[in-house]
């Protein structure tokens, strides 16, 4: 999927759509990190464009210190401008690519993985990813992992897909033939299911693996790194 200009400005809107439950999902999210984190860690967020996480983390706590990484320059710029805007792009490092244009030598007290991991196409580079994450991750630190998951080809998972496609109908303004479309798309993407998301996370080396969230085909899992 190409985050572009159009997707990037409509991005805010169009999350909230796919995912329903998206802002009690940051804030979950948000109180895990906090029960687990001193006031001045440092945070390493994939897919940071958009500048949810930021906005979301950001302003309650004061010292925390982000660099956000993602490959599309236009949603970047997104979260530049909301980092701006909230006044703390001064604890703001933005990195235009993946977690492998990530410096060495960065350290992070926790990391979040929100709504990317379903974008890679196989297993063993989802299981790159989540071990280049826990290199970065000092021993202990808390994992945020929120992804799409299961069977495609499943009839439980087909079932949440349409009630998902009966959620666009029900709130949007977009023609069947295009939320069809979008089903389509899903129904082909790169989910797995939460039995093999749980073992690359051990195999990345993480434990204490619990599932936080889960809305329709979408979950979320908080773990730490051993």
């Amino acid at each position: 999927m190409e985050f572009d200009s159009d997707i990037a400005t409509e991005y805010d809107k169009g999350v909230r759509r796919t995912l329903p439950t998206y802002d009690p999902m940051l804030r979950l999210s948000r109180t895990f990190l906090r029960s687990n984190l001193e006031d001045n860690a440092s945070l390493l967020i994939l897919g940071g464009g958009g500048g949810n996480e930021l906005k979301a983390f950001g302003p309650t706590n004061a010292e925390w210190r982000f660099t956000a990484v993602d490959p599309s320059k236009d949603m970047l710029e997104v979260a530049k401008k909301k980092a701006e805007q909230l006044e703390m792009d001064n604890r703001v490092e933005l990195i235009n690519g993946t977690i492998e244009d990530v410096p060495v030598d960065y350290t992070f007290d926790a990391a979040t993985c929100i709504l990317v991991l379903h974008f890679i196409p196989n297993l063993e580079d989802k299981l790159a990813l989540l071990k280049k994450v826990r290199s970065h991750l000092k021993s202990g630190a808390p994992f945020v992992l929120v992804s799409k998951f299961g069977d495609p080809a499943s009839p439980e998972f087909q079932e949440l897909v349409t009630l998902w496609k009966n959620y666009w109908l029900d709130t949007t303004s977009l023609p069947a033939e295009k939320v069809e479309e979008l089903m389509k798309g899903t129904l082909t993407e790169f989910s797995i299911s939460e039995e093999k998301l749980r073992e690359l996370l051990v195999e990345a080396g993480f434990h204490r693996i619990a599932n936080f969230f889960k809305t329709n085909h979408f979950g979320g899992w908080i773990c730490h790194a051993l």
